[in-house]
């Protein structure tokens, strides 16, 4: 019962993120499926990917339903992630889980430092 409530709320953290801030649910989720989970790095990457379709699915329906969403450029980034997805899985998949950490964590200070400076 508490791996499902702890879920469910990594969840809803995630899914606010994403909405409210346009980051992917990912940078959210993967630190917290880490550490509230117990999750491997692995793991947490994979889930993470998995359960951010439905994510992206809700939020793209509420900016769809009040005219935010440029379909043609989404479109594009679609095609785009469509072949870049697979490569960074096969990539994730031949990384240890030690180098995975610190490029996921260096990709996290770099983005924050974007934002800040940026």
């Amino acid at each position: 019962m508490r791996k499902t409530v702890s879920a469910v709320a990594v969840g809803v953290v995630a899914g606010l993120a994403s909405g409210l801030l346009g980051i992917g649910g990912g940078l959210v989720m993967v630190p917290l499926l880490v550490a509230v989970l117990s999750l491997s790095q692995h793991h947490a990457h994979a889930t993470s990917l998995a359960s951010i379709v439905l994510i992206a699915a809700g939020g793209a329906v509420v900016f769809g339903s009040v005219g935010e969403v440029d379909l043609p450029i989404a479109g594009l980034l679609a095609v785009g992630a469509l072949i870049g997805a697979p490569l960074g899985a096969w990539l994730m998949a031949r990384t240890s889980e030690a180098n995975l950490k610190i490029a996921f964590g260096a990709f996290m200070v770099i983005v924050g430092l974007a934002l800040v400076f940026g």
